[in-house]
């Protein structure tokens, strides 16, 4: 008998599970028992997710009940990153005739599907997001999922009451949903770039910004191109992906983005991971070389690399030595009171410690101030500060 939390997990359906996953009962068993296969909370425990990558099963992947088996709604799938864009892109699409650019848009990416007979938002971690799922609701043409109860719309959640990655870069007055992959239940094979592409024009959904298709020999120069002007509007970068969906796409990313995510990382230096952090700098390297800068180029890149990671640390130091607590401030925006309510519930189970302000009324609905307090942030500086060694 396994175990999920205090659950125990009737041998019966491990046996069907494991059937179903093709693994051996005593490896489901496991994966209860080390919560790598965990229920959902509250009304969603009837949906499992895997909290990690367990062979071919992505993490993030629900898996629920349906007419005597199991469906599963994958987990996104990795995309590697070009480092350089010339070299890679040849080596990566070797026999393709052109590839695909579309913009990596910077927000939260969620899975909305159909599942259980109900239409739920799904992060990337696997869990139901209360938030993500009422704004779903109320964003979306409900009429796809009726249409098409057998797929999955893979996007992400963009706009400044986005209390994850909230951006004001987009003009967008609240949240909106762009939709950059459409996939199968079950398999997660991806529907080819122009099929889904149809299909959101159809529904009209808000779809990624699709650039064009580019010549393999020639696609490196042009993506530079929109790189630098990506990067001049702050925006984040680019997927790069074979129009039959049949290679895994790359993506790549502006200098301003990857300086953006390090004033972030700085300023919450011990909570975000040092393979974070590196890697960004990392890049930085290879695109001064690739983009054969010269020392004047050069020079103002390192100013803006350096006071991306200084500024924000002196900041969180300054901070914390004047006594007051570092922070993390978002906002969401609500019809229905009970949605914020399940929203803070669900962060607490999710281990944030959140403070949600009062609700200030706009039109029909409420905008709610969410500060999230970093406590190993915190704690860490101020200790180092009372005299506490690295």
């Amino acid at each position: 008998m396994s175990r999920e939390g205090n659950e125990e997990v009737d041998p019966e359906f491990v046996s069907r599970l494991a059937s179903y996953l093709g693994f051996n009962k005593e490896r489901v068993q496991h994966l209860f028992e080390k919560s790598y296969l965990a229920r959902n909370w509250g009304k969603y425990e009837n949906l499992l997710r895997f909290d990690k990558e367990i062979s071919h099963i992505e993490r993030g992947t629900v898996l629920y009940e349906k007419d005597g088996s199991f469906e599963a709604i994958v987990g996104f799938p990795k995309i590697r990153r070009a480092m350089v864009l010339n070299p890679t892109i040849k080596k990566h699409f070797s026999g393709l005739e052109k590839v695909a650019v579309e913009e990596k848009m910077n927000g939260y990416n969620v899975r909305i599907a159909i599942a259980k007979d109900e239409i739920l938002a799904i992060t990337r971690s696997g869990y139901i997001c209360p938030y993500t799922t009422q704004k779903a609701k109320e964003k979306l043409n409900l009429k796809f999922f009726e249409d098409f109860p057998e797929l999955v719309l893979y996007g992400e959640m963009v706009g400044p009451d986005n209390p994850y990655v909230p951006k004001e870069i987009y003009d967008i007055e609240s949240v909106e949903f762009y939709i950059f992959d459409i996939r199968k239940k079950n398999s997660g094979e991806p529907l080819p770039i122009k099929k889904r592409q149809e299909i959101l024009e159809k529904y009209g959904f808000f779809q990624v910004r699709f650039f064009d298709e580019f010549p393999l020999e020639t696609a490196a120069e042009e993506i530079e191109k929109i790189i630098r002007e990506l990067g001049e509007i702050e925006h984040e970068g680019v997927v790069i992906k074979d129009p039959d969906m049949m290679l895994s796409p790359l993506k790549y990313t502006s200098s301003q983005s990857n300086c953006s995510d390090l004033r972030h990382a700085f300023k919450f230096y011990n909570e975000t991971g040092r393979d974070y952090m590196l890697s960004r700098i990392v890049r930085e390297g290879f695109q001064t070389v690739e983009w054969d800068e010269d020392e004047t180029e050069f020079e103002e890149r390192c100013m803006k690399l350096g006071k991306s990671i200084l500024g924000p640390l002196r900041e969180s130091i300054r901070t914390v030595k004047n006594g007051q607590r570092l922070y993390e401030e978002a906002r969401i925006r609500v019809r229905d009171l009970k949605t914020a309510a399940d929203f803070e519930g669900y962060l607490k189970r999710l281990g944030i410690d959140a403070i949600f302000e009062e609700p200030q009324p706009i039109g029909d609905e409420y905008r709610i101030v969410i500060k999230k307090i970093n406590k190993s942030t915190n704690d860490k500086t101020h200790a180092i500060l009372q005299g506490e060694t690295w």
